[in-house]
This record gives structure tokens, C-alpha cells and sequence, in this order.
């Protein structure tokens, strides 16, 4: 019998690479889409208990091929064609072929609006749930399962090639920039995920660095694709030290950094050094050289406040004032380069009453943050249990929980 848990990460890895090979043969991107969903749910259902077939990735692809072609089958027949699947590898799957790449290229077609084309390839490549994308977007999951329906429908009509497109070509730009902005999200949701047990979800950070450095190898002359495998690398570095032996969140300036991946700190900042000189910082760039002051700090206290808030702020005016999230982290590093009446006065800015931020719990994590260096412990307490109330991750909850407990009993620290 194997462990549900590793059959899960399993599927999970495969199903872009099943879903490229159904595109790449069938074209109907919906159609295809259903079927890997059918052929992951039989594998999920048997796995556990038959044990791993000997070709796992040509177990799914003959199933989802089936499924393609003829969804009334007997049960006995599927089982006989289910069981030689198993025993060999899938016809037209050549070794070592990985066509999730191309995939996620496809999916940011310029038929597709940007935000269209980063939902779809979350949902198909990156195998996160409407809800999951949705928390990302800061939108309801309604509107982005509707979203991803329309992506759908449009990516069928549009003809769309399964191929990955020339750099220079129409609309080359909108689409680089689409394909960096799902690796991004994806990276973010598996560093930290927006619901369940467990802080981290490795797979899907490890899969969004995957794809990273392959689209960083195919096009080595962009300066946005290193830079973002770059933020990558320096920021999965810390990951060893944000969790405690119960899986209890750290935060950044309680970890113990001698517990940080020194080689990957390595990589990414070599691959940072790589894009100077390629033009005017992006979005990326920006991000990662304030990921390496992070990490270039062997002590908490010794972490350049002041340079991070500007980069924070060079960020906040590229992104003209349009990511509340950027905007939200200008605040606690001008709260501590500044004081916490300084970066409370900029999260009052954001707290419109209707604004994407205004229930979302982070907002109220840094407010709570603040208050607490500000000494105002009352509203602090108020503030930690309002952010605990919102969020859907458990050890994010857990220690705002705590944080608000310690603080009500005089234990701050």
C-alpha cells in the first residue's frame, strides 16, 4: 500500500505533463482538460491500494486518452486496458519529455487577457484550486471560476498552436510577462499556502522553480526571467527555518539563519548579479535584491530597513500604486526604518473601507504588528485576533492566536 499523501504529490507533479501531451495530440484544451481530471481521480482511487504502476505518466496518459475518446466504456474493458497501461510505457510520450512548458505558453495566448491567461495556467499548470487562485487575485471564487471558464472557451476559439513562441513576435512581451506572473503566484502559494494544515506546500514551490529555470535556459538574454528564478532561489533559502519541529510558523526575524540554504542563497544571488546592466529594474529585480539584503544578513537587527523601503518604493511606483500587496510590505519596512507611527500612517492609506485589502488578514496582521512595537497592546491584541479570524491557513491562525494570547498576559517578546 503506498501513502496517500505521496501518490497526491505525485499527480500532482504529473498532471501538467499528462495535460501538455493531450493538448499537444487532441487540441481541445477543455476536453483534454476533463479527461486528466478523470484519469487523476481513477489513479488516486487505486494507487494507494494496487501500488504505483511501472510507467506512472503513461498509466495517466493512456487513461486520459481513453477518457478523450469514448467516455461509455465498460468497466472490465477499462480494467484490462487500465492494467496493460501499466505494464508499458504510453505511445507517442518520448523520454524525458516535459511538455509543460509549452503548456504554460499556451495558456497565456494573447486571446486571452492577462488576468485571464495567469488563471488558467495556475488552474492547468499549476494545479491550484479556483479557491486558492481566487485568495490570490483577492477576488471571489465565483468571479474567478467564471474567469477560468471564459479562459477556456477563448483558448478553443482562438485555434491556439501548441508551441512555444519566438521572442520578438506580436504580443511576445504581454506573454513573457503573463508566463513570470504565474510562476510567481505559484511560487507564492506553495511557499505559503493560503489554506490547510500545513505552512508550506513544497511541491508546488518546487515545480514553480522547475519551470522557472526552464524558461530561464530557453531565454537567457531576458533579465526578468532570471531575476524572478533569482527571488526564487533566495527566498526558498529561508525556508528550513520558518516552521519549528510542530510545523509552528516563524517569522522571519525569529529564525535561526544558520539553518538558511547557503548554496541556493549562492545561485540566487549570482543570478541576480547576472541581470545588471540588462536595463531599467522590474518588478522582479527589485524583489530579489531586497530578498538578498534579507539573506546577506547573518543578524535580524542588522537588516537595511531603509535601503529595502526604498526598493519598496521604487516597486510601489512601478507598479503605480496598483499592487496593494507591495504596499502593504513599503509599510513594515518604513515602519522599521522609520517607526511604527510611520508605517501605520501608509496602512491607513490602505484601509479604504472597500478596498482589496480592507478584510484580507494580512492587512490586519501588519496593523497588529505595528501596534504591539507602537506599545499599544490592546489595539495590537484586537488587531492579531481580527487577522486570525480571516485567514484559512492553520499555522498562519495558530500564531496569530498565540501572538494575541502572549500579549493579553503581558508576554510579549
Amino acid at each position: 500500500m503506498n501513502d496517500p499523501v505521496r501518490v497526491e504529490d505525485l499527480l500532482r507533479s504529473l498532471a501538467p505533463q499528462v495535460l501538455g501531451v493531450l493538448v499537444r495530440r487532441r487540441g481541445d484544451f477543455a476536453a483534454c482538460e476533463d479527461a486528466v481530471q478523470e484519469a487523476l481521480l481513477s489513479a488516486a482511487g487505486s494507487w494507494p491500494e494496487d501500488g504505483l504502476p511501472d510507467h506512472p505518466l503513461g498509466w495517466l496518459v493512456q487513461v486520459a486518452l481513453r477518457r478523450n475518446t469514448d467516455h461509455i466504456r465498460s468497466e472490465r474493458a477499462r480494467r484490462e486496458r487500465e492494467e496493460k497501461a501499466a505494464r508499458e510505457p504510453a505511445a507517442g510520450v518520448a523520454a524525458g519529455q516535459d511538455d509543460s512548458l509549452t503548456l504554460l505558453f499556451m495558456c497565456c495566448h494573447p486571446a486571452l487577457t492577462p488576468a485571464s491567461a495567469i488563471a488558467l495556467c495556475l488552474r492547468a499548470v499549476g494545479g491550484l484550486t479556483t479557491a486558492e487562485i481566487a485568495g490570490a487575485y483577492l477576488v471571489p471564487e465565483a468571479t474567478m471560476a467564471q474567469r477560468i471558464s471564459r479562459a477556456k472557451q477563448r483558448l478553443k476559439a482562438s485555434g491556439a498552436a501548441f508551441d512555444v513562441p519566438e521572442p520578438g513576435m506580436a504580443d511576445w512581451e504581454s506573454r513573457l510577462g503573463s508566463v513570470l506572473r504565474v510562476l510567481y503566484l505559484m511560487f507564492n502559494e506553495g511557499y505559503t499556502a493560503t489554506r490547510g494544515p500545513a505552512l508550506h506546500r513544497t511541491d508546488l514551490a518546487a515545480e514553480a522553480i522547475r519551470l522557472a529555470r526552464g524558461v530561464q535556459r530557453a531565454l537567457p538574454a531576458e533579465g526578468e526571467a532570471a531575476s524572478l528564478l533569482a527571488l526564487m532561489l533566495l527566498t526558498e533559502a529561508r525556508r528550513p527555518a520558518r516552521t519549528g519541529p510542530s510545523g509552528e510558523l516563524i517569522p522571519l526575524a525569529e529564525q535561526d539563519r544558520t539553518r538558511w540554504d547557503r548554496r541556493l542563497i549562492g545561485e540566487g544571488a549570482a543570478l541576480l548579479a547576472s541581470t545588471l546592466g540588462r536595463g531599467r529594474p522590474g518588478e522582479y529585480r527589485l524583489q530579489a535584491a531586497i530578498a538578498a539584503l534579507h539573506d546577506d544578513t547573518a543578524r535580524a537587527e542588522d537588516t537595511d530597513w531603509p535601503q529595502i523601503a526604498a526598493l519598496y518604493a521604487l516597486l510601489d511606483q512601478l507598479a503605480d500604486g496598483a499592487n496593494p500587496m507591495v504596499a502593504l510590505n513599503r509599510a513594515v519596512a518604513v515602519a522599521m526604518s522609520e517607526g511604527p507611527a510611520a508605517g501605520l500612517a501608509l496602512l491607513d492609506t490602505l484601509d479604504s473601507g472597500d478596498g482589496p485589502l480592507t478584510d484580507h488578514h494580512r492587512l490586519h496582521a501588519v496593523r497588529a504588528h505595528l501596534l504591539e512595537r507602537a506599545g499599544e497592546i490592546p489595539a495590537a491584541v484586537e488587531a492579531y485576533r481580527a487577522a486570525a479570524a480571516r485567514t484559512t491557513s492553520t499555522p498562519e491562525q495558530r500564531y496569530l492566536i498565540g501572538r494575541a494570547a502572549r500579549l493579553r498576559h503581558g508576554g510579549a517578546g
